[in-house]
C-alpha cells in the first residue's frame, strides 16, 4: 500500500507540470458568442422586449477579463447584440467595470457578473455617457461602485440639452461620476488614472472629442487590451454624437492615436461589433477622410444638406458595411455636414446643434 500510494503521489507530480503547461496555451481572446450578423428589420412602432433580452459572457481576453453583452435580433438601436459591451475584471481585489449596460437590463447585467465573481463590485468607469453603456450607473453605484469618468461626461449628465438644445432631466445623482478628470491635448494618450488592481495594470485614457466629448479609452496592459468605446463601429456607418460634443475630425485623430498606442498584438475592443486591431481602423479612418472632402467640397458649392444626401457618397462602402441602413447613412452624411462649417463649440460637454427636418 505505501508503494502504491508514493506510485500515485509521483503520478501527480509528473503531471503537474503538462497541466500547467496546457492552460499556459490558452489563447486569447476567446470568442463565446460571436457577434450578430444579419440583415436586421424591424416593423413601424417595434419596442425593445427587455425582459427578453439576455446577457451572457460573449468574449474573455484573460484569465480574469470577461465581457458582457446583450442578445442579437431584439434591440433595434443595436440589433447585432443589445446595448454595449460591459467588460469586468475581477478577482481578489473585487470587481472593475467598463460601463453598465442599458438600465433594463441592470439586474441581468449584475446576476451575469455573479456566474463568475462573487466579489464586491468597487469601481466603475464610463467610456461616454450614452444610455446603452452608462445607463445602469446608479444600480451599480448602489451595488458599492466609485464612478469615473471625464469632466465633460459629467458636465452633459448635470447638464443635459433634449434635441433642440433645450434643459432636459438631469441623470439621478447616483449615476454620475465622482472622480473626474480631463483629456489633455498637449498628451494625447496618456493615463489619466492608472490603477493596480487584480494582476492587472489599468489606464483610463481621456479621449479628445470623437465619439462624444467625454469619451475614455480603458487599457488592460497585461493582457494587451484596450476599449475604445464608440468612436468606431464595424456595424453601420461612423456615429458622431455631436450634441454629446462628439466630432468627426475627433473620429480622425483617435484612430491616430490608437496607431501609435496600439501594439501589433494588441486588441481593441469597441462599444459594438466585432472585436479588431490597430490596422483594421485604417479604411475605417480612409472613408472618413474620404467622406469629409466630398462634403466639404458640396458645401463649398452651396450645396444644400437634402443636395448632399442625394449625392449617396457612401455607395463605395455598402459592399463592406454591415448594417448600412439609411438611417445610418443619413446621419453619418448629417453630422459631416454639419461639422464642415460654423461647427458649435463644447460647452458643458455638449454641442448647441442646427436641428434638421
Amino acid at each position: 500500500m505505501k508503494n502504491f500510494g508514493l506510485l500515485f503521489v509521483c503520478l501527480s507530480v509528473i503531471g503537474a507540470p503538462h497541466s500547467m503547461v496546457w492552460a499556459a496555451e490558452v489563447e486569447y481572446p476567446i470568442i463565446l458568442v460571436p457577434t450578430g450578423s444579419d440583415t436586421y428589420t424591424f416593423p413601424k412602432g417595434y419596442q425593445t422586449p427587455w425582459d427578453q433580452i439576455q446577457i451572457r459572457v460573449t468574449e474573455k481576453l484573460s484569465p480574469n477579463l470577461f465581457v458582457l453583452h446583450g442578445s442579437e435580433g431584439l434591440d433595434r438601436l443595436h440589433p447585432d447584440a443589445s446595448g454595449g459591451r460591459v467588460m469586468v475584471l475581477f478577482g481578489p481585489d473585487g470587481v472593475l467595470l467598463v460601463d453598465t449596460q442599458s438600465r433594463q437590463v441592470a439586474d441581468k447585467t449584475l446576476a451575469a457578473i455573479r456566474t463568475f465573481s462573487d466579489g464586491p463590485i468597487k469601481v466603475l468607469v464610463n467610456s461616454h455617457i450614452h444610455p446603452d453603456h452608462s445607463g445602469a450607473n446608479a444600480f451599480f453605484a448602489n451595488q458599492g461602485a466609485v464612478i469615473f469618468g471625464q469632466e465633460n461626461l459629467r458636465l452633459d449628465m448635470i447638464n443635459p440639452q433634449d434635441v433642440n438644445g433645450r434643459p432636459a432631466s438631469p441623470r439621478h445623482p447616483a449615476a454620475v461620476p465622482v472622480v473626474t478628470y480631463q483629456y489633455d491635448a498637449s498628451a494625447p494618450g496618456k493615463p489619466a488614472v492608472t490603477l493596480h488592481m487584480n494582476g492587472e495594470t489599468v489606464d483610463f485614457i481621456p479621449m479628445m472629442p470623437s465619439h462624444t466629448a467625454g469619451d475614455t479609452a480603458v487599457r488592460f496592459r497585461n493582457a494587451d487590451v484596450i476599449y475604445i468605446e464608440d468612436f468606431y463601429r464595424n456595424v453601420g456607418y461612423p456615429y458622431a454624437a455631436q450634441r454629446r460634443g462628439g466630432s468627426i475630425n475627433g473620429m480622425i485623430e483617435a484612430i491616430e492615436l490608437f496607431q501609435s498606442i496600439a501594439g501589433p498584438d494588441t486588441w481593441l475592443i469597441p462599444g459594438h461589433g466585432t472585436l479588431i486591431q490597430k490596422d483594421d481602423l485604417l479604411p475605417y479612418r480612409a472613408m472618413l477622410v474620404d467622406i469629409l472632402s466630398w462634403v466639404t467640397a458640396l458645401r463649398d458649392e452651396g450645396k444644400a444638406l437634402e443636395e448632399v444626401l442625394a449625392e449617396n457618397l457612401t455607395a463605395p462602402y455598402e459592399q463592406t458595411t454591415q448594417g448600412d441602413t439609411q438611417r445610418s447613412k443619413d446621419r453619418f452624411i448629417t453630422a459631416v455636414y454639419d461639422e464642415v462649417k460654423d461647427f458649435p463649440p463644447v460647452v458643458n460637454g455638449s454641442r448647441t446643434m442646427p436641428t434638421h427636418p
